[in-house]
């Protein structure tokens, strides 16, 4: 459907893979926020039920663009469908690399999974990327236009938050926290999950002031808790789930993020939605050799060697960081952690995004 470009509304119909209540969710509908989308909310295990939902409010009301947060293959199929159907515009928005992400976590998709992802980009009228290498990489296979949106942090702990959190933990004062928090999921093809190497790491220090501390829950806490063995409960914390908005308090009880990202085309191409949060709660950040930690870098990173956070070689580095680590040096890293990085500002991205659909709405 043609659109006036004077015209002050249009009719944007969206939704995010992971269904409604997801982070993706939230992000989407921040980000939309000024042009009043519908938002079609799916719980994610009845997702296979997008395709038909989907053109059911197409024929319901025309929407100028669909925008979609995620790329799950029924959401996929849902908006290819509406375009090559109905003809209707649309725009996906993804923090991941969809081909090598599909392969990594479901290794019998193999060239499938790299089909779909040429397909979904080249059918589609815009790309909206969480880091810039994404965006690089939906325009090589075919999108044809793009944008960077790279996600943002919520408000930061309350005043004394962290101090409750190490105190429910029974971490003593003066003792030094390396931490992450996210979905524990098992890398099937590396048997990898965000933590090992924290804990493998750990291990391999005899310091009695250091912790790590790994929040959240998926098919892979199982095995971290045997890995931690007898260290479980005391060097190592596993405290499970979390609801999203005790997410800050965590993070301020930690002194160092670590971000568990490798150098191949999933970890390369990611920000993470971690990086705002510890740039929110003020850390400093151990991360390997992405482009994220040359591009970002004024000081408060730490970047290690190695491919891969499953790699000996990472674990070894991380291992001697550990061991060596001292209060004067967080304090220093700290204190060169930036207030304030264009890139991650909520509004900024607001208004980036809206005027991306609009101006692809207008071409349609």
């Amino acid at each position: 459907m043609p659109l006036d470009a004077d015209l002050p509304d249009i009719d944007v119909l969206a939704f995010a893979t992971q269904g409604p209540g997801s982070g993706d969710a939230h992000r989407l509908t921040h980000l939309l926020a000024p042009l009043a989308p519908r938002i079609v909310g799916v719980d994610r295990a009845r997702r296979q039920r997008l395709p038909g939902i989907i053109q059911r409010e197409i024929a319901r009301r025309r929407p100028h663009v669909i925008v979609m947060e995620g790329t799950a293959a029924a959401g996929g199929v849902a908006v290819m469908l509406a375009r090559i159907a109905r003809g209707v515009p649309y725009v996906v928005s993804s923090g991941d690399a969809v081909g090598p992400f599909l392969r990594a976590f479901h290794p019998r998709t193999g060239p499938i999974a790299g089909l779909y992802e040429r397909a979904l980009y080249r059918l589609s009228s815009g790309f909206i990327g969480w880091s810039p290498y994404l965006v690089g990489r939906a325009l090589s296979l075919g999108a044809r236009r793009a944008m960077t949106a790279a996600h943002f942090a919520g408000a930061p702990a309350s005043p004394g938050a962290g101090e409750a959190v190490r105190a429910r933990l029974g971490i003593p004062a003066g003792a030094i926290v390396f931490g992450i928090a996210g979905r524990i999921l098992i890398d099937h093809r590396q048997g990898y999950s965000y933590g090992f190497e924290l804990i493998e790491a750990l291990k391999r220090t005899d310091r009695t002031d250091v912790r790590v501390l790994v929040v959240g829950d998926g098919d892979g806490l199982a095995a971290l808790r045997e890995i931690a063995g007898a260290e479980l409960g005391r060097r190592v914390l596993l405290p499970g789930a979390c609801l999203p908005e005790d997410v800050p308090a965590y993070l301020d009880a930690m002194d160092i993020g670590v971000l568990s990202q490798s150098t191949d085309l999933v970890g390369s191409m990611r920000y993470t939605t971690k990086l705002p949060e510890y740039l929110a709660a003020r850390l400093p950040v151990v991360v390997g050799q992405t482009p994220v930690s040359y591009d970002l870098d004024s000081g408060w990173l730490w970047r290690l060697p190695g491919d891969a956070p499953w790699e000996e070689e990472q674990i070894d580095a991380l291992g001697r960081l550990m061991q060596d680590i001292t209060g004067e040096e967080i304090a220093s890293r700290t204190a060169r952690v930036p207030e304030r990085i264009d890139l991650f500002d909520p509004d900024r991205q607001q208004r980036s995004v809206c005027a991306f659909v609009r101006d692809v709405a207008s071409r349609a």
